[in-house]
Parts: C-alpha cells; sequence; structure tokens
C-alpha cells in the first residue's frame, strides 16, 4: 500500500505560546505587529461580510486592548462597506495598547461611543448582530465592573454574537468559574489554531461553534513549541490515509472480528458489522448468539457469521485468523458475557473495546490489567467515568483520560463533541467534525465498526482510532446537511461513509 508523506496535526498552543508565534512572525516576517493585526481582521472581515446582510445594525464592542484593536479595524472595513455599525469602546482601563490606538485613530470618532458606566450601555435588539471584542487571549483575571456589565447585556440581548479570537471573559487555556462574565457566542473565528478552552464541554455555552482562520503565523516557529494536545484536521486525515493498490486482493485489506449483540440487542451487532464493511476490511466476520443469526445473515449478506450460545455469547472462538478484534457492542453484561469478556482479555492480543465490554472491566477492577497493551478503548462520558471515577472538572476528566492510557498503554476515545483521543504518551487528539445529531443510540457501534475495520488494514490502534473518529463525525455531518439533527439516526451515518472515503480517495 502506498502511503501519503505523515504531517503534524495543528498543535493546540497556550495563550502564551500564541504570543510568542505573534512576534516570532513579526519579526522574521519582517511585518509590523499593526500590520499583522490587519491581516487577521480582513480574514474575519472576509467572512463577515458573507454571513451579514448589510441591512443590518451591527454593533461593535471593543476594549482597549489588542482584541479591541482587531474590533476597530473590522468597524472600521464594515464601515466603508457601508454598513450600519455603532462602535462603543469599554474604558474597562486606563490603559491602551498601541495598535488599539493606532486603529481608533484610524476612525471617524463621531462614529465612536466610550462606555464608563452602565448607563451608556446601549439597548441591543436581538435583530443586531454583536461583534465581541472586548478581550483576547491575554486576559488573567475574571471580567469584572463595566466589562462584566457589557457582557451580561449582550447575553441577555439574545442577539447573533461574532467573537474576535475568543468569546471575551473566556480563559483560553483554563476553566473559568461559573459566576464569571463570559459571552455566549455564535460563532468564535479564533486564529491558527482553537483554544483549549474551546474543547471543554463546560464551555459549551460560550463557544457553541467556531472556525479557526489562516493568518500566516510562522509555520516553522509553530511547529517547534511543545504541546500534548492537537486538533485533528482533514489534511493530517489525508496524509494518514492509505490508497488502495491495483493488483490488491481482499487478503490484503485484512480480516475483521466483531463479537456482538444479545438477545434485544442483535442492532448493535448490524450496525458495527455494517460499518466494518463499508470501511475497506477484506473480510469481515461477527459472532452472534443464534438468536441473532438469521437476522444479521440477512442484513449484512457480505459478512460470515459465527454462532455461540443463545441468547448471549459464551465462548471465544480461536481467533488467530483475524487482523483485529472488536467486543462489546450490545453483548450484555450477565455472566456468561462476564466470562467472555474475561477469556477474550486473556487471549492478549490487542483489542477494541466498547459498550458492554468496558461495562463488565467497570464491575471486574481486577480486568484492567488484563487489558492488552495497544486496545482501543471507546467510552461515553458515563462508561468513562465507571472506569475511573468521578471528576470534578473537564481539566481533570482529560488529566484522567491521559493518565488511564499511559498507565495501561492504551488509546482512548472519549467519545463527545470533540471526542478526544489519547495515547499511551500521554497526548491528546481532538477531534473537529461531528454533531448533536449523532448523540443517538447506535453511534458507538458504527464507529467500532470502523475502528476495527481500520486496524483490520494495518493501521497503528492510534492511527485508526483517530481516523475512525473523523470519518465517522464527517459522515454525521453529511447525514446531519441532508436530514437534520433531530431526524438523522446511526444507520445514516454508515449510509454516508461511502461519501466520505471518496472525498479522501
Amino acid at each position: 500500500m502506498v502511503v501519503c508523506a505523515i504531517f503534524i496535526p495543528v498543535k493546540i498552543l497556550t495563550a502564551t505560546q500564541v504570543h510568542e508565534l505573534d512576534n516570532y512572525t513579526i519579526a522574521h516576517q519582517r511585518i509590523s505587529s499593526i500590520d499583522l493585526m490587519e491581516r487577521a481582521s480582513t480574514q474575519f472581515f472576509k467572512w463577515l461580510i458573507h454571513a451579514v446582510e448589510n441591512d443590518k445594525r451591527v454593533i461593535v464592542f471593543c476594549g482597549k486592548g489588542n482584541n479591541g484593536g482587531d474590533g476597530l479595524a473590522v468597524a472600521r472595513m464594515l464601515l466603508e462597506a457601508k454598513y450600519d455599525v455603532q462602535i462603543f469602546v469599554i474604558e474597562h482601563s486606563s490603559k491602551a495598547s498601541k495598535n488599539y490606538a493606532l486603529n481608533l485613530k484610524r476612525l471617524d470618532k463621531s462614529k465612536t461611543v466610550f462606555i464608563k458606566t452602565a448607563k451608556q450601555i446601549p439597548v441591543i435588539k436581538k435583530s443586531d448582530v454583536i461583534i465581541d471584542a472586548i478581550f483576547g487571549t491575554g486576559l488573567s483575571k475574571a471580567a469584572d465592573g463595566i466589562s462584566a456589565s457589557v457582557i451580561n447585556a449582550i447575553n441577555k440581548s439574545k442577539a447573533v454574537v461574532y467573537s474576535i479570537d475568543v468569546p471575551s471573559g473566556l480563559f483560553a487555556d483554563k476553566l473559568n468559574s461559573a459566576k464569571d462574565a463570559v459571552v455566549q457566542s455564535t460563532c468564535t473565528f479564533t486564529f491558527h489554531a482553537p483554544k483549549l478552552s474551546f474543547l471543554f464541554s463546560a464551555n459549551g455555552k460560550y463557544v457553541p461553534d467556531f472556525e479557526v482562520l489562516e493568518i500566516g503565523l510562522d509555520k516553522y516557529c509553530a511547529e517547534k513549541f511543545l504541546s500534548d494536545n492537537f486538533y485533528v484536521n482533514k489534511n493530517f486525515i489525508q496524509s494518514l490515509f492509505k490508497k488502495r493498490e491495483k493488483f490488491s486482493h481482499k487478503g490484503d485489506y485484512g480480516h475483521a472480528f466483531i463479537a456482538a449483540g444479545s438477545f434485544g440487542k442483535i442492532g448493535a451487532a448490524v450496525l458495527a458489522t455494517k460499518a466494518a464493511l463499508r470501511s475497506g476490511a477484506g473480510l469481515v466476520t461477527t459472532l452472534v448468539p443464534a438468536c441473532g443469526y438469521d437476522i444479521l445473515q440477512t442484513s449484512a449478506p457480505e459478512a460470515m457469521c459465527m454462532v455461540d450460545g443463545d441468547s448471549h455469547l459464551f465462548k471465544v472462538p480461536d481467533l488467530s485468523s483475524f487482523n483485529s478484534i472488536a467486543v462489546g457492542c450490545g453483548i450484555g453484561t450477565n455472566s456468561s458475557s462476564i466470562n467472555f469478556v474475561y477469556e477474550l482479555l486473556k487471549f492478549n492480543k490487542p483489542l477494541v473495546l466498547d459498550a458492554d465490554a468496558l461495562n463488565v472491566i467497570s464491575d471486574n477492577k481486577n480486568y484492567l490489567n488484563l487489558i492488552p497493551k495497544d486496545s482501543v478503548l471507546t467510552p461515553h462520558p458515563g462508561e468513562f467515568k465507571r472506569l475511573v471515577g468521578e471528576w470534578k472538572d473537564d481539566v481533570e476528566k482529560l488529566e484522567k483520560q491521559k493518565q488511564f492510557s499511559k498507565t495501561y498503554e492504551v488509546v482512548v476515545v472519549l467519545k463527545g463533541a470533540h471526542t478526544s483521543v489519547s495515547s499511551a504518551d500521554g497526548k491528546i487528539y481532538f477531534n473537529s467534525t461531528g454533531n448533536p445529531g449523532m448523540a443517538k443510540g447506535g453511534s458507538g457501534d458504527v464507529l467500532t465498526g470502523i475502528i476495527a475495520a481500520l486496524i483490520a488494514q494495518n493501521y497503528s490502534p492510534l492511527h485508526a482510532a483517530i481516523i475512525a473518529v473523523y470519518l465517522h463525525g464527517l459522515a454525521g455531518d453529511y447525514a446531519k446537511h441532508e436530514l437534520g439533527e433531530t431526524a438523522m439516526k446511526a444507520s445514516d451515518i454508515i449510509y454516508y461513509l461511502p461519501k466520505v472515503f471518496r472525498s479522501l480517495e
């Protein structure tokens, strides 16, 4: 198989690293800081004019730092484009950045209102469009005083809000207190890469959506920074994807084994099997209890079917000829299932462990040390909590995920918005695809089938997990586009897998 050159996924940098990257770019590209700001503002403006009609009133709220300078530059561009723009500068400090001052001079002063007290905050209509440029990544303490009052007024208005770089009041690298004043943006336009805080579930109401804008920051410098957190995009997935060779045959693409289903849950086996078949495995064999034989053979005729037990799996067959082994989808947690998982763990070959297999391990903590090295575990938050215990916040949850992968030398796929994939070396890969419409029964079974198929094709467990999560989410995004989030179901994700794979071929 021919493999494309490997590229490093986008590093998620800290606020300090981003500041250093800006300075390096300014020094080595021989560009002034005000011109780099203009470059960033222009990228935001180009997106904005395609999203906002010029009959809308646009209210720009600016601070007095560089984020405020971005806001003033965007306001000037909107005015030049004949938009109805009102500009408000929050006097939260006596100090102002140099670039803020320069951009203020470029504006007609009669267009700018300075807010010192709550009485000066304008009435914001729900029909208005707000540009949020009060605070950027340099914020080191919670917004207070007049800034907090303005932020609260913005949130109360329910208007559409576009934040520049970060929603004002949100920390880039750590969690805010629940009492902090933070702008609830409609969409945030950040530069170079998302901030780590965008990926925390607790911040979903502040950053429900974001776009990453490229502004030409120095790539050589960005690659030198150390980070354990990465953001997976299509370029990285494309670099990992293996092309199929002209004279290859089914034996070249591996044999995936899936143990799934129990009485009343044979659908889980069907979904995982169909997903594996749609994900390139040369052969797929699924082990189901006897009650699922006719269902699976009819639903997925391309797969081979093995039978064990009547209503639950009981005995592990000879697995020596398989290239990947997945277990857990709908198998239940009764005594026969517990024995089945135990025997499979003792086989000591890397596994894809999902759903009830994880629940069995959680109920039998002595099984943890039996998990084979390089296995892939795919818990949702509830299943992960049963494995590792409670956590106080998203930061601690992330740390628990890293430590679990390190301790047991496994890959953990913690499912959810921006599904995080952790590796044994402590790195975390956050996904960039997917949507809330995928929060339906069966979606995890589909993901298990994709991972099993990719491992069978000789992708490493880590790469198989990262690729599968991305493709699974992208198929879900196609389903959302055609069907909407409410009506789409797990089998729709399988339906759109061919379109996803075709986009990589």
